[in-house]
């Protein structure tokens, strides 16, 4: 991957860093990217609870109708973007917990501002 078939700049500049083993680049080309975009806003606009930001964590509380498209996604991300960690728990809500690690620190803004977070209908 090169910096120009990054999906965003955080990930262009993770290309250009090479200090971890596990690069913290997204594999997605730029219209995959916008077309997943679109599709976690949808996501967030119909079915996001809260949400509630940490330093490297995001916390997500989709309602439970949303179940099988956060489970897609979550598949869909954890492939293109490995560097990421997800923790999904299913009960009566769907909670997504979404990391960053330490190395990507300075991009933890920019990468959960991919999963809407501002959609929430409370931010806990």
């Amino acid at each position: 991957m090169t910096t120009q078939d990054a999906c965003c700049s955080s990930c262009a500049a993770s290309v250009r860093s090479h200090e971890t083993a596990l690069a913290v680049a997204c594999i997605l080309n730029s219209c995959d990217f916008e077309d997943r975009l679109a599709g976690i806003r949808n996501l967030s606009y119909r079915h996001l609870l809260s949400s509630r930001r940490e330093p490297l964590a995001l916390h997500l509380t989709y309602a439970i109708a949303a179940r099988a498209e956060v489970e897609d996604i979550v598949a869909k991300e954890a492939e293109c973007c490995p560097f990421l960690g997800f923790d999904l728990e299913v009960g009566e809500i769907v909670q997504l917990s979404i990391t960053v690690p330490e190395n990507a620190a300075s991009t933890a803004d920019e990468l959960f501002a991919h999963f809407a977070p501002e959609l929430a209908r409370t931010t806990a």
